[in-house]
């Protein structure tokens, strides 16, 4: 049994305390929970086996299974189950392959996936000391990114910041910052580019209450001289600026999974097919290039090469990553982000794993390609892939 992609959305990505700051976490999961169930025509909520939701942090007004708390705001039935999945970055993508797992074994005919991140309202936490009523000062912990809370038996070369990791691989692959300015300009130029010619309109819906309707990060008059203005941010001598990194930003992703029989029940024909996974782990420093053997993994199992593959969804965390991952896997750039990445579009964490899926559904059948690699990388050393087939083209 196969699973397939019936329905994608997602909401406008916001800039950090931008124009989503006053919408809370699971309020905005809620609302692409809604929007993507709007494609749904005959699908009666309670058929939905499932709510797999992704979320990196946890720590705040997400905190109790953002899951099952989007499923209730949204208005599914009580008998709709959910859960939330942590895998940091890849939190959404691991929530579709934990979907469609579900599918293809049976176990589930429709599944609701997604995942959500405000990195505004991300809260600051407060450690509980080892004993009570200490006499000193306690310092709040930003939970917005990055490491928190470090446990001292980690070794420190595995807990440097994510630009430090970066600048690490900069440093390995050889890989200039004018490259990656590039890189990052060519992010800009093609996502608005995207939003011009009408390609995100299906794609992404306005939250309720918001005037946002398009990314809020997307600068087009991000060039490569103007980029190269921007100093460093991680070392006095790097490579890595505000730039060409992705930004800190709001958003929610939302997928309906189901199986090739669910077709009926949903009342729709499906977009795209599961046909492969993969997953791969590296030291935690190294977590930029985890995505170069996820997708390898993910395309032998599909039992396809990469000279079959004709658009990548790749996570635009860093350029310097991203470019190390398209350098790997010896493929033809300009099918890798068509749309614009992360860096301009945004990388709400636990949000982005459905919008490289969503993205990915659409260019394939825009260009009428066969197959496309989804793939992400994830602090702490890992990396996801997910392969793709156009069933307008495929089978």
């Amino acid at each position: 049994m196969s699973a397939f992609v019936y329905a994608a959305t997602r909401t406008p990505f916001g800039r950090f305390n931008g124009a989503l700051a006053a919408v809370r976490p699971d309020d905005l999961a809620a609302s692409a929970i809604t929007s993507v169930l709007a494609q749904a025509p005959k699908l009666e909520p309670a058929a939905i086996d499932d709510v797999v939701w992704g979320n990196a942090n946890g720590a705040g007004e997400e905190n109790r299974n953002v899951g099952r708390m989007a499923a209730l705001l949204a208005g599914l039935p009580v008998s709709v189950p959910g859960t939330t999945v942590n895998r940091l970055c890849g939190s959404s993508l691991d929530a579709a392959m934990i979907g469609s797992r579900a599918i293809e074994t049976g176990d589930a005919e429709v599944v609701l996936v997604g995942g959500v991140e405000s990195m505004t309202r991300a809260p600051w936490v407060l450690p509980k000391p080892a004993r009570g009523f200490p006499a000193g000062d306690l310092t709040a912990v930003s939970t917005t990114l990055g490491w928190r809370l470090v446990n001292p038996k980690m070794p420190a070369e595995w807990t440097v910041s994510l630009g430090e990791c970066n600048e690490q691989l900069a440093e390995r692959f050889g890989i200039s910052r004018e490259r990656q300015d590039e890189f990052a300009a060519r992010s800009h130029r093609l996502a608005y580019e995207a939003w011009e010619a009408g390609f995100y309109d299906g794609l992404v819906t306005p939250v309720a209450g918001t005037d946002l309707a398009r990314d809020e990060g997307i600068r087009p008059t991000s060039t490569v001289q103007v980029l190269a203005g921007l100093k460093p941010a991680f070392r006095e001598d790097g490579s890595i600026t505000a730039g060409n990194a992705s930004p800190l930003n709001d958003g929610a992703s939302a997928l309906l999974l189901g199986s090739e029989g669910a077709a009926d029940v949903i009342g729709s024909d499906p977009v795209a097919r599961i046909v492969g996974r993969g997953a791969m782990a590296l030291e935690p420093q190294m977590f930029g290039y985890a995505p170069v053997e996820a997708a390898n993994r993910a395309l032998a199992r599909a039992g396809i090469a990469w000279d079959q593959v004709g658009a990548v969804e790749l996570n635009e965390a860093f350029a310097v990553q991203s470019i190390a991952c398209v350098d790997a896997w010896k493929i033809d750039p300009e099918i890798v982000n068509a749309k614009g990445g992360a860096i301009a579009i945004g990388h709400p964490l636990g949000a982005s794993g459905g919008r490289i899926v969503g993205t990915l559904a659409k260019v394939l059948r825009e260009r009428k390609e066969r197959y496309g690699v989804a793939a992400i990388c994830i602090g702490v050393g890992q990396g996801l892939a997910v392969v793709l087939e156009n069933t307008e083209v495929g089978r």
